[in-house]
């Protein structure tokens, strides 16, 4: 329903866009905030609520409740689920204790808890109707990431790539709870679902043991590469798309070899789990280059002919455009003129190194060896974007996206693999590139162009997930607690409303008795925000998030709200 919203991304296509145009260019002046709720927590907020029907649902950071709302009352709440987990879980996750929403589907909604347990709550009344368990938070296997509910199967994958896991993503039968498939993402070929034939990588096979080649004895077993971020699903096709996180330890001397398929694009049979073709992006990372950024799944024109393409931007500052049937890399370009480690992606398809990042040794962590600081490698671990979802308008033919315009020292030392501690192997420092202060864009970039079409600047990363609507507006949230409209064709700001603390959720909107509606969270937090969040001092914490962000004190405090706007009438 075009006034709903079901699932995290808005669509499968991961687009984040609604045709609903009450709100418009020009009127969204008027918007006001119409009611609030507190989540009672205090830690990030990322995702975004739910609305299905007259009913508004959404999940806090740990302790991960769940609130059901009356959207005929502002807001009452109608059943409350509120999980027993064990608090050391809290201590295995990475960068912060966010949940990145719940999803709707076969009057249920489901859950993906801290300590990776799957739950499929009745929607009308917040019972139980079956659980899964889907990691050990023992070996440090925690659950941030939303779900995809596809056809008769529920998608989930599992974070803990800091932590030596062995990353997968899992599909379970959406009726019982049972394990339909589990994929891997680095070992032998039976675990990964892959035909060493059949499953290709820029149109070649990949061969048998793709990935057990490219790591030292049995690293793969602590490989990471976890599918923490968002899948996409093309129905036409039949398939999933979703990325795979850094390769672990983050020391990239100890791991010899490209680490497949870390920091990779998969696209699968959501029935059987098996790959159809895969693209890593970044072989053998050493700068901590997450791939788990959404897929964005269009259908349009390239090169003058009307192509399915899938659009990535990477966490190492590259945007990519591929043809998502075949995996053809068509494009890839910076989405930050800042971006130093590598001058640019082969796209000679006749070089042995077609598709891969042409390195620039200077910022290579690896080069410089373990216990050497390596410095002014832009972007920084953070990405030139990290998990906070972009945005298509199929009005404007652009995408929408909230970036981090920042740089790092990197030094990369030694580590010892213990079950369920940290294994990092780096010590980060962030900040602005070199002569500058912000330390973020919200861009509008063309994909079958390679071009930034407009670019407001931020003073600090753009840590919302962006909405793109039939009003041809845009919206954003800011880690300084700002709501923001821009027009959607020039970037113009149109309107902007301080919220009760940051945001690092995603906006959304939906329509109930005839009138449109806006809801964000507002909870500061997530990597960005996690020196607020959790009380760190340190400059080095939160993987130099700290010190990077240590101004957002001056701006922001602690919260967890909703606020729910709409137009003045």
């Amino acid at each position: 329903m075009p006034g709903e919203w079901a699932i995290q991304g808005g669509n499968y296509a991961n687009n984040r866009y609604s045709p609903l145009d009450q709100i418009n260019a020009g009127n969204v002046a008027r918007l006001r905030p119409v009611w609030t709720f507190s989540t009672g927590v205090l830690r990030g907020h990322e995702g975004a609520p739910l609305v299905v029907g007259d009913v508004m649902y959404l999940v806090t950071p740990f302790p991960n409740i769940v609130y059901a709302l009356d959207l005929d009352d502002d807001g009452r709440i109608l059943w409350k689920y509120e999980p027993k987990q064990d608090p050391d879980v809290a201590a295995v996750m990475c960068c912060d204790t966010v949940n990145r929403g719940l999803a709707f589907a076969d009057g249920m909604i489901f859950l993906h808890q801290a300590d990776t347990t799957l739950v499929a709550l009745d929607a009308r009344t917040g019972k139980v109707a079956w659980k899964a368990v889907n990691g050990d938070p023992k070996n440090g296997e925690t659950g941030t990431a939303t779900v995809l509910p596809v056809k008769d199967k529920v998608i989930i994958g599992v974070s803990g790539g800091e932590f030596g896991v062995r990353c997968h993503l899992s599909a379970y039968e959406i009726k019982t709870g049972k394990l339909a498939w589990r994929a891997y993402s680095e070992g032998p070929d039976d675990s990964l679902l892959v035909d060493p034939q059949k499953t290709t990588e820029l149109g070649k096979p990949i061969g048998k043991d793709s990935s057990l080649k490219t790591w030292k004895g049995d690293q793969w077993k602590t490989g990471g590469g976890c599918a923490w971020g968002w899948t996409s699903y093309d129905p036409d096709l039949n398939v999933i798309y979703y990325g795979t996180g850094n390769p672990s330890t983050w020391n990239p001397e100890q791991r010899p070899g490209d680490n497949k398929w870390a920091t990779t694009i998969f696209a699968r049979d959501p029935d059987t789990g098996m790959a159809k073709w895969v693209y890593q992006m970044t072989p053998h990372d050493e700068w901590d280059y997450d791939g788990v950024n959404e897929m964005q799944l269009v259908d349009q024109k390239f090169d003058g002919v009307t192509r399915k393409l899938l659009v990535h931007f990477d966490r190492n500052g590259f945007a990519y455009t591929l043809d998502r049937a075949t995996g053809e890399l068509l494009l890839a370009e910076k989405y930050d003129p800042t971006v130093n480690w590598a001058s640019g992606i082969d796209m000679n398809k006749a070089s042995p190194n077609y598709g891969r990042p042409i390195r620039v040794k200077k910022y290579s962590t690896e080069a410089q060896g373990e216990d050497v600081v390596t410095r002014g490698i832009c972007p920084g671990s953070l990405g030139t974007k990290d998990e906070q979802p972009s945005a298509f308008s199929p009005k404007t033919g652009l995408f929408y996206v909230p970036t981090n315009h920042i740089c790092m020292d990197y030094e990369p030392f030694h580590v010892h693999y213990t079950p369920g501690l940290p294994f990092v192997g780096a010590t980060l420092t962030l900040y602005p590139p070199p002569g500058e202060r912000d330390t973020g864009n919200f861009i509008a970039w063309d994909a079958a162009k390679g071009k930034i079409v407009w670019s407001d600047p931020e003073p600090f990363s753009v840590w919302s997930g962006a909405l793109a609507t039939a009003g041809d507006v845009v919206f954003y949230g800011t880690l300084d607690g700002y709501l923001k409209a821009v027009d959607a064709r020039t970037g113009k700001l149109l309107y902007k409303f301080k919220t009760p603390s940051g945001i690092v959720g995603d906006v959304m909107t939906y329509m109930h008795k005839g009138r449109q509606y806006l809801a964000v969270l507002s909870g500061i937090g997530g990597w960005a925000g996690i020196g607020l969040a959790a009380g760190l001092t340190n400059s080095h914490d939160g993987a130099g998030a700290v010190g990077g962000y240590r101004a957002l004190d001056q701006y922001v405090a602690p919260g967890g709200v909703l606020t729910v706007f709409a137009l003045a009438k």
